[in-house]
């Protein structure tokens, strides 16, 4: 989960893929974090129906407005990264981050993936590395107001879990780059340095992410829902190490597959958040971890 910027650029050119397309510039330059990639990396085809409107771009990251199915025009809007995306640094394994003071700001995409505007957080409402690799930014502004200022609407997170052979498109705002390809299979545990995330999402290989598209959101291309969070990908075959996650069966098999990148469900989130868009850790159905 921590390939620098420079060295996705050049993994780029080596492979042959041409210049990196332009980012959105940003107040922080900080590099991208973590996603983890084989050195040989090629864009799939974009889909025509999955598209960058309400995607973001972070300072190191990918990132997307969304909404749950009950969220109204009137809520606090909310954008969904990689909890190893936060401006404060990683996560412990075992911490759980909930109402956070933030000021952090996000660049908002159209359909074209041209920057239209900046959206600005006024808290981190939930992030952890812990079960899974996630942060909720609360926004300073409501859903409606982006839509009449912009005429884009949020991402809606799917509340049922992904099927294996679904098609698939990672959406990275920071690269204004996607990525198609199937839901693989699923990790029981996915480990990886001193994090493990439960029953990832693992992709079939056209999915070749890089740096900087850590936080992307994972949309089914059958509905445009959103279905997981881009995370992470074992880069050089090693064995549970940081940029080498490993799968863990029930049984403690371990299993290394080298190129192979991975996301992280979000169908749970939902049942986290209640009226106005407001977190509770305690509602009913809400499996979360809890600080």
């Amino acid at each position: 989960m921590n390939k620098p910027l420079l060295a996705a650029l050049a993994a780029l050119v080596i492979t042959g893929a041409g210049a990196a397309p332009a980012v959105a510039a940003q107040a922080d330059t900080a590099a991208p974090a973590a996603k983890s990639v084989a050195a040989k990396v090629a864009a799939a085809p974009a889909i025509q129906a999955v598209n960058f409107a309400g995607t973001v771009s972070l300072s190191n990251c990918s990132g997307s407005l969304v909404r749950f199915p009950n969220s109204e025009a009137d809520d606090p809007a909310l954008v969904m990264s990689n909890g190893h995306c936060l401006e404060t640094g990683f996560p412990e394994a075992g911490e759980v981050i909930v109402d956070q003071a933030s000021t952090r700001t996000f660049g908002l995409l159209n359909a074209s993936a041209t920057r239209v505007g900046t959206l600005r957080a006024s808290k981190i409402a939930y992030a952890t590395m812990t079960d899974t690799d996630v942060s909720i930014y609360q926004l300073t502004t409501t859903y409606a107001a982006i839509k009449s200022s912009y005429n884009i609407n949020p991402l809606t997170l799917n509340t049922t879990h992904p099927v294996v052979g679904t098609a698939i498109t990672v959406v990275s705002g920071y690269w204004k780059r996607t990525y198609a390809c199937n839901v693989d299979g699923f990790a029981y545990r996915l480990k990886e340095g001193e994090w493990t995330w439960k029953d990832s999402v693992r992709y079939t290989s056209a999915c070749q992410t890089i740096g900087g598209t850590s936080g992307s959101p994972v949309v089914d291309n059958a509905t445009g829902n959103v279905v997981a969070v881009n995370n992470t990908g074992n880069e050089d075959g090693g064995r549970c190490t940081d940029n080498n996650p490993c799968e863990v069966d029930a049984n403690g098999t371990v299993t290394v597959r080298q190129g192979i990148n991975y996301a992280q469900e979000t169908y749970q989130i939902p049942a986290c958040f209640g009226l106005d868009n407001k977190l509770n850790l305690s509602a009913s159905g809400c499996t979360l971890p809890k600080p």
